[in-house]
């Protein structure tokens, strides 16, 4: 009762002085204007996080997370480290002791301490279960405000997300054009039906070149064809495929190779005039900070779920825009993150598009599952020509989206994802992947 009659008073108190600011449309029509009764809190009130409700949803092959509070606000986030579920679980539920009693409306100052207070730090396991509960933290800030979390990042920056398809053959591409997706990323594949080795034959390449061609061919030349290479190829291969690829003028190279040699992606990146994209696999803005300095992509592509949450997203977006580099965000597995993710992307100036999940891990079972949030949250984002419009999508308080009711049961019997292994057909030796 002494929190409502609160906020009734804060409301009565600011709403006459502040109607015309807060209720103006916006000339560019990017957003929705605040609205003060959607507000859930007083600025002042108390409000403490009391505990965090974990739910693993294998499915996507993350871990959702609802983070309730005293004032009965309830924010949701997600982190996963895929084929790592029960790892993540627990490496979140060592970072619940230090939140619970904690004021939620104070992200970056709690980021600062789960990430600094730890001897070691760093790493994708932290990081991943720090995204969760951050972006569960941002949620609770823009419902407690009644405001998209994408306002208290700056305000719009447009008002629609452009969003990609993606496709491994021609017949998928088809399918991709179908559901009115205006760009896509392509996997590389090889019609000699092995992975690469080492280095590569005119034969292997050709095949993949073969593959890339007959997609080209069914999309035309008006839909940017980005290529996956997926840190799957090693250096020497990686750069005959680009160069065999060229042809096609793709969108960009996705993971040329693996992250962890950034000096050599900074000289494959000089071999090509196609941008190089990378940073799914990385983490905070020291790595892509790395990245940055060296040259080693112009296209950035972090993981709301893996590299930190939206804090240190926002920061990656920003440190990118001194370097020219655009934002491609990552965002495969679940819908919570895919929309965390997009409120940064709405607020940037530097985005080029943003991926959907992709639900690969999705069991054939009788519960009807879609990337854009079917049987994971209560109303499903829509798409309208290959873009995500902030209204009526992701406008509401925080994150815009509320969990479905049934997501506990709907992944009862879901078994959890485990990570393909990569053998070489011919002699067993590892690959990569």
């Amino acid at each position: 009762m002494k929190a409502n009659a609160s906020r009734r008073n804060w409301i009565k108190t600011i709403s006459a002085a502040m109607a015309g600011l807060l209720f103006a449309e916006r000339a560019s029509g990017a957003s929705q204007p605040f609205n003060i009764s959607k507000a859930l809190a007083a600025p002042r009130d108390d409000i403490k996080i009391t505990r965090l409700e974990i739910i693993p949803v294998h499915s996507c092959r993350t871990v959702f997370v609802k983070m309730h509070t005293n004032a009965g606000i309830v924010g949701i986030g997600e982190g996963t480290v895929e084929g790592r579920i029960p790892t993540t679980v627990t490496a979140i539920q060592e970072l619940e002791k230090y939140l619970i009693g904690k004021d939620p409306r104070q992200p970056a100052h709690h980021w600062q301490a789960m990430y600094r207070h730890a001897f070691y730090r760093g790493g994708i396991i932290l990081t991943s279960a720090l995204s969760a509960v951050d972006i569960a933290m941002w949620d609770i800030k823009g419902k407690a405000l009644g405001v998209p979390v994408y306002e208290l990042l700056g305000g719009p920056t447009r008002d629609r997300i452009r969003v990609y398809g993606q496709a491994q053959t021609p017949e998928g591409a088809r399918q991709v054009m179908a559901e009115g997706y205006q760009s896509m990323k392509v996997g590389v594949t090889s019609s000699r039906g092995r992975l690469s080795r080492y280095v590569e034959n005119p034969d292997f390449i050709e095949g993949v070149v073969e593959n890339v061609r007959a997609i080209r061919e069914v999309i035309g030349p008006k839909v940017d064809m980005g290529i996956e290479l997926h840190g799957d190829h090693q250096p020497q291969t990686a750069l005959l495929l680009i160069k065999a690829l060229e042809q096609f003028q793709p969108w960009f190279y996705e993971e040329p190779i693996q992250f962890q040699n950034l000096p050599l992606m900074a000289d494959i990146a000089k071999k090509t005039h196609i941008p190089i994209a990378t940073g799914e696999r990385m983490v905070t803005k020291w790595q892509f900070r790395d990245l940055l300095t060296l040259g080693a992509a112009s296209l950035l592509q972090p993981d709301v779920t893996h590299c930190g949450g939206i804090t240190e997203l926002k920061a990656i977006a920003t440190m990118a825009e001194a370097f020219y580099a655009g934002m491609l965000p990552h965002a495969k597995e679940g819908i919570v993150g895919a929309a965390a993710s997009m409120h940064v992307a709405a607020s940037i100036p530097n985005l080029v598009a943003h991926e959907l999940p992709s639900l690969q891990a999705a069991p054939d079972d009788k519960v009807e599952r879609s990337y854009l949030g079917k049987s994971y949250i209560t109303k499903p984002l829509t798409m309208h020509e290959s873009h995500i419009i902030l209204k009526g999508n992701i406008d509401g308080p925080g994150l815009g989206i509320q969990l479905d009711d049934n997501l506990v049961e709907n992944e009862r019997n879901v078994k959890e994802w485990e990570f393909p292994e990569m053998w070489d057909s011919f002699d067993g030796s590892v690959l990569d992947h």
